[in-house]
């Protein structure tokens, strides 16, 4: 069983920055890839971004990738969603999850990003 911790959420003024972290309990090997979804209030869960282990990387959306960045520290499992120039449509609710067999089989408890405008 793979339990994920997220962390390094909280309040930020607009135009500032949070890193995100995820932590692994165990070494996964039996994960394929790591990833980063968020439920605002009122919305459905969207996919922010994912990374494997061989580091390849994927975003929700390509405006993204100017402002938000995934990474990993294989020897610390740990993933990490670096995120700047932050807007208050990014409040929400920040999801770590791990996909084995291409099914988003571990989720973390989420933690709260709120953007102030």
């Amino acid at each position: 069983q793979v339990q994920l911790v997220e962390s390094g959420g909280g309040l930020v003024q607009a135009g500032g920055s949070l890193r995100l972290s995820c932590s692994a309990s165990e070494r996964t090997f039996s994960v394929a890839v790591t990833g980063w979804f968020r439920r605002a209030p009122g919305k459905e869960r969207e996919f922010v971004a994912s990374i494997s282990r061989s580091g390849g990387t994927t975003y929700g959306q390509d405006s993204w990738k100017g402002r938000f960045s995934i990474s990993r520290d294989a020897a610390k499992n740990t993933v990490y969603l670096q995120m700047n120039n932050l807007k208050p449509e990014d409040t929400a609710v920040y999801y770590c999850a791990a996909s084995t067999n291409s099914v988003w089989s571990y989720w973390g408890q989420g933690i709260q990003v709120t953007v102030a405008s």
